[in-house]
This record gives structure tokens, sequence and C-alpha cells, in this order.
């Protein structure tokens, strides 16, 4: 068991208990995130606000910048998306679920292009091209943009994305020795499939869209 434990928290002998203790708050209330947008529930803003707010301090103080970038903008979204989930569009309901129409796809597409040129030229100038994982680091950033506009949009497919983001995460984490972090996107993964489902019975079940 003690060989165990050492292999999945060994990197932590070294940190100091602040981080460790943060990151567990941010896992936590990220995972709570996760979970009310499967609800479709509004607390899904101050919950994941709280999260990536502590995971861009942590995510500085480690160097991981795209792994930060992305948190800031999760961030900037969380504030967008609390805004069009609590808009009515008409005198009784409130944004419903939809699927992306062709000109969000297309915007999609340039959201990920310019997101994966952005992170490039910010990884250029910090000379991070130093491992692998800032490849997939980059491909990753451009994924959860997407997914969490897309999700502030109420779009169906937002699922998608989060589902190939958080299954990429997963051994990218743990690989970084960040394993608690690792963990929640497993859990992350698990939730996005129930998300989906419970998104697309919504969508079917609103008198604006069914």
């Amino acid at each position: 068991m003690q060989p165990i434990f050492d292999i999945l928290f060994e990197q932590y002998y070294d940190y100091p208990l602040l981080f460790i203790v943060l990151e567990l708050i941010a896992v936590l209330f990220g995972f709570l995130s996760v979970w009310f947008s499967k609800q479709e529930n509004i607390l899904v803003y101050p919950t994941g606000i709280i999260s990536t707010a502590i995971f861009v301090y942590l995510l500085w103080q480690w160097g991981l910048l795209g792994d930060m970038m992305i948190n800031a903008y999760y961030f900037s979204m969380s504030i967008y998306g609390w805004y069009v989930w609590t808009r009515k569009v008409d005198a009784v309901h409130f944004t419903p679920v939809t699927f992306m129409s062709k000109k969000e796809h297309f915007l999609s597409a340039g959201i990920f292009v310019a997101t994966l040129l952005f992170v490039y030229a910010v990884y250029e100038y910090f000379d991070k091209w130093t491992d692998w994982t800032a490849y997939v680091d980059t491909f990753t950033t451009g994924i959860f943009f997407v997914g969490m506009w897309l999700m502030a949009r109420k779009k169906l497919e937002n699922w998608i994305y989060w589902i190939i983001g958080d299954i990429i995460s997963i051994p990218l984490y743990f690989y970084k020795g960040l394993t608690f972090t690792s963990f929640q996107y497993l859990l992350f993964t698990i939730i996005a499939f129930y998300g989906y489902r419970a998104w697309k019975k919504s969508y079917h079940n609103n008198p604006l869209t069914a």
C-alpha cells in the first residue's frame, strides 16, 4: 500500500502546506461547478469562479502558463456565462439548452485556432517549449476554450469538448505531479458523460426547443 501511496503523492512531500490546501479547495469547488453545470444550476458559476481563481494563483506559482491561461479564461467566461444563464428569453423562460448553429461551428473553429496561436506565442516568449507537455497544453487549451464558450452559451456540444479535454488531462496532470487535479479530471470525465445526457433530455423536454 505504501509504494502506491508514494507513487501517487510523493510529489507533495516538498510542497508548502498552503499550496496543498489550496489545491484541495480548488478541486472541491471545481467538482461542485461541473456537477452544478450538469444540473443546469446557476451555482456552476460562483463555484467555478472560486476554483479558477485559486488555480490561476497556484499554476502561476508552478510556472504552468498554459494551464494558468485556461483558468484565467474560465474565470472571465464564468462571469459571461452567469449573465447568459440568468437572461430571460421571454417573460417566463431563461436561456434554454440548444444545439450549435452553423455560425457557432465556424466561431468555435476560430476560437480553437486563435487559442493555439496565442498559447504558442506565450510559450515562445517565455521559452517554455522545454517539454512535450507544452504541446499537449496548447492543444487542450484550445479544446477547453471552445468548451467553456459553448457552455456559457448553453450549447449541448460543450460536453463533447469537455470529455475530450478531460480524458487527455487525466494522465497529463498526473505526469505533472498534480495527483489531486488528475483525480478531479477523472471525475469531470464521468460527470461530462452524464451531463451530455442530462442536457440532451433538457433540450427535448423544453417547450422552447422540443
